[in-house]
């Protein structure tokens, strides 16, 4: 997790507050098939079934991956997605 951090640091991003615009943010979306909830680190992403921005790439590179949570898969929830609808892929 540090090591996002400090990608983060080296192109130009402060952490002044939550939802700050940002230069770049990384988040780590989800690891294999764990599921864990530890300050600092949730897997998968809490939020990354519901964006599309999110799951539309993955649903392109994997699209049978299946969320160890919602057990739906990456197209399915790429498909199904409320937030980011502009980015709307071919899938």
């Amino acid at each position: 997790m540090a090591l996002l951090l400090d990608i983060e640091t080296q192109f130009g991003r402060e952490r002044s507050q939550a939802n700050a615009p940002r230069p770049l943010d990384l988040d780590l979306i989800a690891y294999e098939d764990l599921v864990m909830d530890l300050p600092g680190l949730v897997l998968p992403h809490p939020r990354a079934a519901e964006r599309r921005f999110v799951m539309g790439p993955l649903a392109q590179i994997a699209p049978d991956w299946v969320h160890p949570v919602l057990n739906q898969t990456a197209l399915y929830l790429s498909q199904h997605a409320s937030v980011g609808l502009d980015a709307a892929p071919e899938a």
